[in-house]
């Protein structure tokens, strides 16, 4: 059995075609290219049915051999889709109406895709939330009208079946997978009242205990709300238009986690600034946000919102997960550089940091090894073109629009889950005639007057944070290094031990020399000591001070004369005795030397001898 090439449908002003998948990037041969301009393409969920609409009308082929399915003289249409299984699809083209007609055409069409009828015709002026949304079994299918969310149940358009009616329901996302449906509802706050998102079970949708989770919170002209593969939980980006702060040109934004058995939490985020991206793994236990003022940081949080990996800082505005959920691709596109790095997810390793640079779309192949970059207009209309990417860096097919010629889409053709079985990661480059685009590293500008000197290193505008592992601790240390830290706790808690047991009485501390002489026993005695030690201080300091040739004062230099210190030889301890007698016996009335101070002066070794 041939192995199955994913197909890539590119719309233009050239037309609309289809191309066979890597390796061979080649035409798919069973599809006739559309030269006209097409306002939309898009495949059905398994892949099987390709429609465009070229202006003309409405065309639907199967994607294997190109045969016609049905067609549909819809000329204006501007968008289409079809159901989970294939059996509607839907065509919506911009509301309008007759300068004599005070009711407008209904705009949204519901078509049968084998028999080419009409199911049911509705309005939808606005584009937001234009297309109904099904469960993956088609029992259920809602759309927002008024405020209010309509339930359909087995594509029975003709009856509403159950109403969701609340203050005011601004956005909504239907969970995906079979059943018990979810449904997760916003409604913005007004008159001081809160936002708030809840959660519900079809067909339990009133009452006061029928929401699953509630989170409430302030902030948030608009929200983002992504369910997970496994339809568990919900992540909810609240953004304002205006920074009241005035820290972000671009409003302010805070990441909300629900969870369907009543969990809810604020994610926090560690650095400052807008969030850019946020992702769910396909395994649905983990979730990555791109987030905080360039050079941004990007986390992977696990379903308690606590961190399991820090990228570190780079320049990133977004984050992609391969079907597999092996592979995680961050990348920096729109006004940054377009660097890609490539990181396996299970090792917490970099694969490959390829760059493209002007890309305005980035989408992977249902086959999880490779993507697809393109520069598309409006966006950009200049270097409109396409290339397909081995996830290892390696660019295997390239195309570049003709002078005169604008590429509008591309798009991967999907596949139903399993399809694709996840293999090894590689980290050496796919073989390529095109070569890599590894981002050569960059250095800072030198004069030509500098060139010729060694280089030194050059300061940075920002400092950038490298990866690292947030696990607990004991996941990421080797033996050898876990073995250490136990050993260092035990140690620890047996001093702590010995600290808690009661200590025998020990004897007195014995008293030093110092102590015991620089103690006489009689406070008054011990109060003239402490006198004399600071005038003995500041005779010392005198000295140092006259030694060095500074001209002292009168009343500094009577302190020298009263210490005797202007004598010769030994004087100066002589003169220090002779302060001790006078301190001595001015304070107790007697001339005379006390033999307490006397002893302690020789101990201190600022008298060699009281001639005694």
């Amino acid at each position: 059995m041939a192995p199955i090439m994913p197909l890539l449908a590119v719309r233009g002003s050239d037309g609309t075609s289809l191309l066979c998948g890597p390796p061979s990037c080649q035409p798919h041969s069973a599809f006739t290219r559309d030269p006209r301009p097409s306002r939309c393409v898009t495949f059905s969920r398994d892949g099987t049915l390709f429609g465009w609409c070229n202006g003309h009308n409405v065309s639907v082929v199967k994607s294997s051999d190109g045969s016609i399915v049905s067609t549909f003289d819809l000329p204006k249409t501007s968008l289409l889709d079809f159901s989970p299984l294939n059996n509607v699809l839907v065509t919506w083209q911009p509301y309008s109406k007759a300068q004599d007609s005070s009711q407008g055409e209904a705009n949204l069409q519901l078509w049968d895709v084998q028999s080419s009828q009409l199911i049911k015709a509705l309005y939808q002026k606005k584009v937001e939330s234009w297309c109904p949304s099904w469960s993956d079994d088609e029992k259920i299918s809602v759309r927002s009208v008024n405020n209010e969310l309509h339930f359909y149940e087995n594509n029975d358009f003709s009856m509403i079946s159950n109403k969701l009616h609340m203050q005011k329901v601004s956005d909504f996302v239907l969970s995906p997978g079979g059943q018990p449906s979810k449904v997760s509802v916003y409604v913005p706050g007004s008159k001081g009242a809160p936002s708030f998102v809840r959660l519900y079970q079809y067909p339990v949708l009133g009452g006061p205990t029928a929401a699953l989770a509630n989170k409430s919170f302030f902030k948030a002209d608009r929200v983002s709300m992504q369910w997970n593969k496994k339809a568990s939980a919900v992540l909810v980006t609240a953004s304002t238009e205006v920074d009241k702060t005035g820290a972000s040109y671009y409003g302010e934004q805070t990441l909300h986690y629900l969870a369907v058995n009543g969990e809810t939490a604020l994610v926090q985020l560690p650095k400052n600034g807008p969030i850019y991206d946020v992702a769910w793994s396909p395994n649905s236990t983990e979730f990555c946000v791109v987030y905080g003022f360039m050079p941004a940081k990007a986390t992977v949080y696990n379903l308690k919102c606590d961190p399991v990996f820090d990228f570190g800082t780079g320049p990133r505005n977004a984050a992609y997960y391969s079907p597999q959920g092996h592979i995680l691709v961050l990348a920096g596109f729109g006004n940054l550089r377009g660097q890609m790095e490539v990181w396996d997810v299970k090792k917490y390793k970099q694969v490959s940091k390829p760059q493209a640079p002007d890309a305005t779309h980035f989408s992977w192949c249902p086959d999880g090894e490779h993507v697809v970059t393109a520069t598309c207009s409006p966006r950009l209309r200049v270097s409109n073109g396409y290339k397909i990417w081995h996830y290892t860096g390696s660019v295997l097919h390239k195309w570049d629009v003709a002078a005169g010629t604008e590429l509008w889409e591309v798009r991967w053709q999907a596949f139903p889950e399993g399809s694709f079985p996840e293999r090894a990661i590689k980290y050496q480059a796919a073989p390529s005639e095109l070569g890599t685009t590894q981002a050569p590293p960059t250095q800072a500008y030198r004069p030509p007057a500098l060139r010729h000197l060694p280089a030194t290193p050059s300061a940075k505008l920002h400092e950038e944070e490298p990866p690292q592992n947030q696990r607990p601790a004991e996941k990421s240390l080797s033996k050898s290094a876990l073995k250490n830290q136990k050993k260092r706790e035990a140690k620890k808690a047996a001093k702590q031990e010995a600290k808690a047991e009661p200590e025998p009485p020990s004897d007195p501390a014995p008293v030093s020399n110092s102590q015991s002489e620089l103690g006489s026993g009689d406070p008054e005695t011990d109060k003239k000591i402490k006198n004399l030690k600071k005038k003995l201080k500041a005779i010392e300091e005198l000295k140092d001070q006259q030694a060095s040739g500074k001209v002292l004062q009168k009343n500094q230099v009577s302190l020298f004369c009263s210490a005797g210190e202007g004598a010769e030889g030994g004087a100066a301890a002589e003169g220090a005795a002779g302060v001790a007698d006078r301190t001595v016996g001015g304070a107790g009335g007697a001339t005379g030397h006390d033999p307490t101070l006397h002893h302690t002066c020789t101990h201190m070794g600022l008298v060699r001898g009281w001639g005694l």
